[in-house]
């Protein structure tokens, strides 16, 4: 629905050559974003010696297989924009990985086969006959495919069984995906929104052999079901759920075949996520309370939960090999991650070094609750408040700020920022009620929350109320952008990364996926809420800005739009140049879509950004 448009001129941020005059700095913190980084290896379910990871070792993050028989190490995908998902077959005998353009997100998957391609040869669409989407799920079985894809006539759900053509078994206006396969692939499990909110999705389970219903789940308005994983047991109908029947986000383990379900009362505060171990025996269960992710153990026979002796810090992704080893992934904010393996005698190692130099470390951080709200506090050595300070606002919404390593954090510290990342309402780990605070109130009612933080920041001597710098990419760019608008007083600088920025050209050009979001968070669409969506949008408050403004934007984002970000940075110009009732602004264009994955344009971002929040805060 993107319309052509002219494009004005506006000021272009410059990117300075370094952002610390002595060298230790400035290759500390260039060091933590080019030092190679692995993503936790996931492998063939029949073939685990075969694995796949992600890394940015080339300079651009790219998909890499590793053969565990023979400690091969192969680059598999080599693109300008980078590539981020791949997924390997129960035989292990291909590669998938979801090919887009530059960025954009609308694509197919491809295969090849696992020991590369011949001299010359690219990957081959993986199931011919399925049109490009942006992807709604995904599950390979050994002999049924299902595939998801997402456009702007809806979701359609694919079904390929053995070799034959395949079939689209699902379609619906409104959003919906691939949630599990089970074992004997005669059952799959599709999350959709057919009531019209896909925020709180319900589940059908569907017969592979002509798609027809089995069972439904539905827990009503407002509370949502999600597919997990079937119990990896040939004709066995468990499936597991999540919940959010009690306020929070918990586990539900329901046989579709006799449509009964036993909800699972760890005793455990906050929220759950959990899969089946390969035998079906346990469950290994992420459990993320007050920013931090452990690991436990929970026998399915005994109902004994154990938590798991992994390494300090905040657990990231995990998994349990065939022989019960758990490789999982680990991290703090003053500790970068690493990939690890807890084997089944206890003993715990790093399971792969990537190359090179290892990132540096940064600081711990501090936890601070202003009543309800919890934020993570970072503050530089030896830097006395009140002191210079940056809101680091996450986006999502639905995601949290956790105690976990960030090169983007460490080096705002570096240049002398307190950095407060505020898990304001909407943010997920903090229960159902808090996250969906914001429905019908998007925008505001997190800045609330972000304003008191700030406030009770400069009342204890933190921050100067002078300095405050308020950034944040996606939704957090979002916020940014409305915070300047709307609270123009405490604010000395705005800084935006693929921001929402007008919301009514953002919903006619962002992805059906986003739009069926934006429908259930503002209670409609622009037509049937037109003040709700005026009240949210930064556009709206464009003529209050005082502040100084940084956008960030990619061209071919399908999330935040371009359009939408130049008729905001249009507005701005309008107002004149910042000696003439104006307000300064600059601009930074760049060639991919939600963000990038190419090492060298992330350093661009990151030093644009804390130079013009220095020139701001002078």
């Amino acid at each position: 629905m993107r319309q052509d448009r002219v494009v004005r001129s506006h000021p272009v941020a410059p990117v300075p050559d370094r952002l610390f005059a002595d060298d230790e700095r400035e290759q500390r913190w260039r060091a933590r974003f080019t030092a190679t980084r692995m993503s936790r290896p996931a492998w063939a379910r029949d073939a685990p010696d075969r694995s796949l990871y992600t890394s940015n070792a080339s300079g651009t993050t790219e998909v890499y297989a590793w053969d565990r028989a023979t400690d091969l190490h192969r680059k598999v995908t080599d693109r300008k924009s980078g590539t981020h998902t791949a997924t390997l077959p129960p035989d292990g005998e291909t590669i998938w990985w979801f090919a887009d353009s530059d960025g954009d997100e609308l694509g197919h998957w491809v295969a090849e086969p696992f020991g590369g391609l011949p001299d010359g040869a690219s990957a081959e669409p993986a199931v011919p006959g399925v049109e490009d989407g942006y992807s709604a799920g995904l599950e390979i079985g050994r002999a049924v495919v299902a595939i998801g894809t997402s456009t702007d006539d809806g979701t359609k759900i694919w079904l390929r069984r053995g070799d034959g053509p395949a079939e689209v078994v699902y379609a619906n206006a409104e959003d919906a995906g691939v949630g599990a396969l089970s074992e004997d692939e005669t059952l799959l499990a599709i999350s959709h929104s057919e009531h019209g909110d896909s925020r709180h999705p319900d589940v059908r389970v569907v017969r592979v052999s002509d798609g027809s219903t089995v069972a439904e789940k539905s827990d009503g308005p407002g509370k949502g079901l999600s597919p997990l994983a079937f119990a990896p047991v040939a004709g066995d109908g468990r499936l597991l759920l999540l919940h959010e029947r009690h306020g929070r986000e918990e586990l539900l383990i329901w046989d579709v075949l006799t449509d009964t379900e036993t909800e699972l009362d760890l005793g455990l505060p906050g929220e759950l996520m959990a899969d089946f171990s390969p035998d079906g025996s346990f469950l290994l269960i992420w459990h993320t309370h007050a920013a931090r992710t452990r690991l436990h153990r929970y026998d399915l026979a005994t109902g004994e939960l154990t938590e798991l002796p992994v390494a300090p810090g905040c657990v990231g992704s995990a998994d349990v090999r065939p022989d019960g080893t758990v490789e999982y992934t680990c991290s703090s904010a003053a500790e970068p991650s690493t990939v690890r393996a807890l084997h089944p005698d206890g003993t715990d190692r790093v399971l792969l070094t990537p190359p090179g130099e290892r990132a540096p470390g940064s600081v711990p951080v501090e936890d601070l609750w202003v009543g309800d709200v919890h934020a993570l506090v970072a503050r530089p050595t030896g830097v006395e408040g009140p002191a210079p300070t940056v809101f680091a606002l996450h986006g999502g919404p639905h995601v949290a700020d956790e105690d976990r390593f960030s090169p983007v954090r460490a080096v705002w510290v570096d240049a002398g920022f307190v950095v407060v990342e505020v898990n304001y309402r909407g943010s997920t780990g903090y229960g159902s009620p808090w996250r969906d605070a914001i429905e019908g109130r998007p925008g505001t009612t997190e800045l609330e929350d972000v304003a008191a933080v700030l406030d009770h920041c400069v009342a204890t001597g933190i921050s100067d109320p002078a300095r405050c710098v308020v950034e944040g990419w996606s939704w957090g760019g979002y916020l940014a952008l409305l915070a300047v608008g709307t609270q123009p007083e405490r604010w000395a600088a705005g800084l935006a990364g693929v921001p929402v920025a007008d919301y009514l050209a953002a919903y006619e050009d962002e992805m059906e996926q986003l739009r069926a979001f934006d429908r259930a968070l503002f209670g409609g669409s622009p037509e049937e809420k037109p003040d709700v969506y005026r009240t949210a949008s930064p556009l709206t408050y464009v003529d209050a800005v005082r502040a100084p403004v940084l956008v960030l934007a990619g061209e071919n984002d399908p999330r935040c739009p371009i359009r939408q970000i130049d008729n905001y940075v249009d507005a701005l110009a309008a107002r004149g140049d910042a000696d003439n009732g104006g307000v300064a602004y600059e601009v930074s264009r760049f060639d991919a879509g939600h963000g990038s994955l190419v090492v060298d344009e992330t350093l661009k971002h990151i030093a644009t950004e804390v130079d013009f929040a220095r020139r701001a805060v002078g």
